[in-house]
């Protein structure tokens, strides 16, 4: 069956339904279906080992981050099939997260303290660094195109984790493109949980930081924010290491795609060099102000 086959085939509609394409995503198809009940989004996505993304999960954190309330209802799931609540909210733009930094930081604390209250089943870490490394063993063993590139990449992982400060263990979102930030005009929400784990925090705030290309004064405005005071020097420095670190695994995350995936109207090529000039711009700017560390 087609997708459209499928969506129809689904148990949990009431009555006819009207089915649109959702634009969006890199790696997942989704659509817009109505039915008497009101509208729903129906995302598609099968497991993906050599992302660390397994759709089980997936399902129990969104269900876990609506019972949090940050994230949408959960109105039917199988395998590879996820249906929640459709919002009408507004998705967030870059600039977007760069004019609600308080409200963005305020977001992404709640989150951080609430979430481990409502996962269940066994834990799972997301370590940038780890899965920088696993990449690259996935990248060499696919024969990548930028196997020549992987020491390089496996040396830099290991100068910005030396960076990192030692932070509390938080529940995190991991993925904090601004599109997965939505805003109904009362409150913020979050969707889309592939790659959501225990982590400190300082990946999520670098993560948005990098994705919403905010400068030096607007980050350290988001982090005080985050806080609730202003942060000291190492953090500045594990920060700004970080976004470093978020923009080479958006880059491996993208060769690793172009060896595995095919998404429509998505070219992984172009988004890995994207990704590969945004990530030697930061990495300039982190080396200027804070050098290496050994």
């Amino acid at each position: 069956m087609n997708a459209e086959d499928r969506i129809r085939a689904l148990p949990c509609w009431n009555g006819g339904i009207e089915i649109e394409p959702l634009p969006g995503g890199l790696s997942n198809a989704n659509y817009v279906v109505t039915d008497a009940a009101g509208r729903h989004v129906v995302r598609f996505g099968q497991d993906f080992p050599f992302h660390h993304v397994f759709r089980e999960r997936e399902v129990m954190t969104a269900r876990a981050a609506h019972a949090a309330g940050f994230a949408p209802a959960v109105h039917y799931a199988e395998p590879g099939i996820l249906v929640t609540e459709f919002l009408g909210a507004r998705t967030f733009l870059a600039e977007d997260v760069r004019t609600n930094l308080g409200r963005v930081a305020a977001l992404l604390r709640g989150f951080h303290r609430e979430m481990p209250k409502h996962v269940s089943g066994a834990g799972f870490m997301f370590w940038v660094f780890h899965v920088i490394r696993d990449y690259a063993r996935t990248l060499d063993e696919g024969g990548s195109r930028k196997r020549a590139e992987l020491p390089r990449y496996l040396a830099l992982a290991d100068e910005l984790e030396r960076a990192q400060k030692l932070l509390p263990i938080v529940f995190g979102h991991n993925d904090l493109l601004p599109a997965n930030i939505l805003d109904d005009g009362k409150r913020l929400w979050l969707i889309d949980f592939e790659y959501a784990g225990f982590n400190t925090a300082m990946f999520d705030l670098a993560g948005a930081a990098s994705n919403a290309g905010l400068s030096d004064d607007e980050s350290f405005a988001f982090m005080t924010a985050y806080f609730m005071k202003e942060p000291d020097g190492e953090i500045r420095r594990s920060h700004a290491a970080m976004q470093c670190a978020s923009l080479l695994r958006e880059a491996m995350w993208s060769m690793v795609s172009e060896l595995y995936l095919n998404a429509p109207g998505i070219d992984y090529v172009a988004y890995s060099e994207e990704n590969l000039v945004r990530l030697d711009a930061a990495l300039d700017n982190y080396r200027t102000k804070y050098g290496t560390r050994s």
